[in-house]
């Protein structure tokens, strides 16, 4: 025993409580900070650009019931996009109705305003398909060919 009252197995055994206390505090197990989050996936944008036609054509059907027959096959692809992307990727499938400000034109500007939309979101689904890797490819570019396909039965 020492002049201090402490044995030197006892000081011994505070010191290596002490070590193994700082090495378990250096490894993250009694950190509070929260990890990171997770990058979006990368086929997020085409899921949210899914979920934006899906709606468009909602929208143009609601303001003009006179389209409802050639627009609602097409909403309905768009809707089976966001089903197969939100699988893929992991995440809940959004969901967007129409909304009340949609603005209402000649049913011509409406089918030229969608044929714009489907032209853009098919450039999109084409970029991310040459980006997609191998797994992920068929799909997107089966989602890219029918918004192409879409365009032309807007003409």
């Amino acid at each position: 025993m020492s002049i201090t009252g402490y044995g030197r197995r006892r000081v011994l055994g505070v010191a290596a409580a002490g070590l193994a206390t700082a090495s378990l505090g250096a490894c993250g197990l009694f950190d509070d900070e929260p990890a990171p989050p997770a990058p979006p996936d990368p086929l997020q944008p085409l899921l949210d650009e899914a979920v934006a036609l899906a709606a468009a054509y909602d929208r143009a059907i609601l303001f003009q019931p006179g389209l409802a027959a050639r627009l609602t096959p097409l909403a309905d692809d768009h809707r089976t996009h966001v089903a197969e992307l939100a699988r893929l990727i992991g995440a809940t499938p959004p969901s967007a109705g129409p909304s009340a400000s949609a603005a209402t034109g000649a049913p011509a500007e409406t089918i030229a305003t969608l044929r714009t939309a489907e032209q853009a979101a098919q450039k999109s689904a084409v970029a991310a398909c040459q980006a997609a890797p191998a797994e992920r490819a068929a799909l997107v570019g089966s989602i890219a060919a029918c918004r192409a396909t879409h365009a032309e039965a807007l003409r």
